[in-house]
């Protein structure tokens, strides 16, 4: 903090002016997932997000905006998506909304990245379309034997993004398009897609592989660079696109050495660590969790960051904020900071717990700093720096 604010006085003064500042962060990719389909986020919450990550110097608002549960968005160029794939009329964002916040977003210094995941986690889309999904009681992942499949995702695709370099509704370079968890089960209980894979030569592994390819040439011919989580490089190596971003996230994955050292970039986020949904992962974990472990020296420039992930199965807008806060200031300050002045929560401690205090000045509703559950309310009265260590009697 660079001022004092002498509350007697009335005025803020600056010990030693004029000051010189020479500060840059340690990696270019400084995120926050946020959760749109398992529960619906308006935008007006979405845009306090926006700020809280600008006080914290986190730079990318990552959106996982549908998923299996829901589809809140509509789409121009396939309206039965957000029409039927919505849990309501109004837990739908149109263009303008998304336009308004990437916007918003922009004027803040902070990057919109969009995530479709395919072929799994989309079992909404089937309300609209059940054309695309395998049959109405088995929906993911998506149907890989017809084209209309590709056609939807190519006519979702280019009202995101325009379809070309730096436009579009988000005209963030970096797209997430998902790829994990695909259980194939509903592709061979098909008669229909079976017979396609036989007429293929394809097993599960190699339908796997075609969609992800099919999926991931659609994003690239629209000037976007792609990510998927890190089953697909557990399934399919160096045999993916060179320029593909792999982004861990399995619990006590290692896979960051092995994928830089293929020349692979990685974006870095491991569930049990860096999950916000975890309320039990304490800042202290967070905080020494180092994404460049085991990494070679030669390639840390692949290391582009990582993302505290806030999935969206137990918030919404009545609780986001104080899941998020204060704990993703852990991550922000280990994205941003060098790892020699990181290394211990102890000495990072005062420092956290008046940021938290910052972030509840401005009107985030950060939680008390040493929650034992994350997002407790404080058990009683006190200051703000005083609310620490507090007990179950709020789980």
């Amino acid at each position: 903090r660079v001022g004092n604010l002498d509350f007697d006085a009335e005025a803020y003064s600056i010990e030693g002016a004029p000051v010189e500042i020479s500060d840059s962060p340690r990696f270019p990719h400084r995120g926050v997932l946020v959760d749109s389909s398992r529960h619906f986020e308006p935008i007006s919450t979405l845009k306090i997000v926006v700020d809280s990550l600008a006080y914290a110097k986190l730079n990318v608002l990552h959106w996982h905006l549908v998923d299996s549960q829901s589809f809140p968005f509509d789409s121009k160029s396939y309206p039965l998506l957000g029409k039927q794939g919505a849990y309501s009329k109004e837990e739908r964002y149109t263009p303008n909304d998304v336009a308004e916040l990437v916007e918003y977003a922009r004027e803040r210094g902070v990057r919109v990245m969009v995530e479709v995941d395919t072929p799994g986690h989309a079992g909404s889309w089937c309300e609209g379309y059940p054309e695309i999904c395998p049959s109405k009681t088995c929906t993911e992942p998506l149907n890989p034997s017809t084209n209309a499949t590709f056609d939807l995702i190519e006519g979702l695709f280019k009202d995101l993004t325009g379809g070309q370099a730096k436009s579009g509704l988000f005209p963030e370079t970096l797209m997430h398009l998902g790829g994990d968890e695909v259980n194939t089960d509903c592709w061979t209980k098909s008669d229909e897609i079976s017979s396609w894979m036989d007429q293929q030569g394809f097993d599960e592994d190699d339908t796997y592989a075609y969609f992800i390819a099919r999926v991931q040439a659609i994003a690239h011919s629209m000037g976007r660079e792609v990510i998927g989580w890190e089953e697909i490089w557990n399934h399919f190596g160096t045999s993916l696109d060179p320029s593909t971003i792999i982004h861990q996230w399995l619990p006590g994955s290692t896979v960051g050495p092995e994928v830089t050292a293929a020349g692979y970039r990685l974006i870095w986020s491991t569930d049990g660590v860096w999950y916000l949904d975890g309320l039990s992962t304490t800042w202290q974990t967070m905080y020494e969790a180092e994404p460049t472990e085991g990494i070679s020296p030669s390639s840390l420039h692949l290391v582009l960051g990582g993302e505290g992930c806030m999935w969206g199965e137990t918030v919404d807008t009545s609780s986001l904020l104080q899941t998020i806060w204060p704990r993703a200031a852990a991550i922000s300050e280990r994205l941003w900071s060098d790892q020699t002045s990181t290394q211990d929560s102890t000495v990072a401690e005062p420092r956290y717990a008046e940021f938290r205090c910052h972030l509840n000045s401005r009107g985030i509703a950060a939680a008390p700093y040493d929650n034992l559950i994350a997002r407790n309310a404080p058990s009683g009265p006190g200051g703000c720096l005083d609310q620490r260590r507090l007990t179950s009697r709020n789980d």
